[in-house]
């Protein structure tokens, strides 16, 4: 079921968003070569707690963490782990979900280590304008293709990337995976119609090799038989991720990272309303 959410209902998630993007901005100092991704996650865990929220993935599903942190050609739902240590010029993608007094969001950046190739960069450059370029298409009236497609055409068509087509956006609140699904890929003017007052995802995960499926592996550890997806070919991945709400004056993202420059027009002004 699509719920359409009341102001009192934007301003929690406005409030969450922002603790999780704030997170995100944390993180930035913290990860660089030589720490392993289990710090990544005492981290996120000790932030988001100690600010009156919780990492709400961490028992969905049987999960058992708060966050997924995906390395290189990892594409996603990667467990953070004590064992894997961060190289200069790898790759790193951290997705979590934040609960702040009942209200979810979700959010996902990967971040360069130390010193990455140009052709890193251009993924990671590519990877995060894709997803801004599907949240512009959430327009009131539009429909769902309508994300989907300029992701599709811009990654693949146009920079000879793979764009995933299996791990899709989604709605979210009251749950964290909430109806409608989100494809980053599609045919314009197809799917269903978006109206003010939903609360969406839009999360392209990019494989550099040109590949767009994923293959499936199990992590090296004895404590845990968890499933991840990585690139079939070895070639690195990157993810970028918006919670963000569908309004009468656009899209405005709930959790945008500061600085906001040249996001201006993104910013939530729900709690002033």
């Amino acid at each position: 079921m699509i719920t359409i959410k009341s102001k009192r209902e934007l301003q929690g998630m406005q409030k969450s968003g922002r603790l999780l993007a704030s997170m995100f901005e944390g993180l930035r100092d913290i990860i660089k070569p030589g720490i392993s991704t289990w710090e990544i996650e005492k981290f996120a865990q000790k932030f988001v707690k100690s600010r009156g929220g919780r990492l709400s993935e961490q028992g969905f599903e049987g999960y058992k963490y708060g966050t997924c942190i995906s390395v290189n050609d990892e594409i996603a739902h990667a467990i953070p782990r004590k064992n894997k240590i961060l190289q200069e010029g790898d790759l790193v993608s951290v997705d979590v979900t934040c609960n702040l007094d009942g209200y979810e969001t979700d959010s996902c950046t990967t971040y360069a280590v130390g010193k990455i190739s140009q052709e890193d960069q251009r993924l990671m450059d590519v990877t995060k304008k894709a997803m801004y370029m599907g949240i512009d298409q959430a327009l009131v009236g539009n429909r769902i293709g309508d994300i989907g497609s300029v992701i599709q055409k811009y990654v693949e068509d146009e920079n000879g990337f793979g764009d995933v087509r299996e791990l899709v956006g989604h709605g979210i609140q009251p749950t964290i995976h909430e109806d409608p699904e989100v494809p980053h890929y599609g045919k314009a003017g197809h799917g269903l119609r978006l109206r003010e007052g939903m609360t969406i995802t839009v999360e392209p995960m990019v494989e550099a090799g040109g590949d767009w499926r994923i293959t499936q592996h199990t992590v090296s550890d004895p404590n845990d038989d968890w499933v991840y997806y990585a690139t079939p070919d070895g070639s690195k991945a990157a993810q970028f991720e918006h919670t963000f709400a569908i309004t009468k004056d656009g899209p405005k993202i709930l959790t945008l990272q500061k600085p906001y420059d040249g996001l201006e027009k993104y910013i939530p002004h729900f709690d002033e309303e």
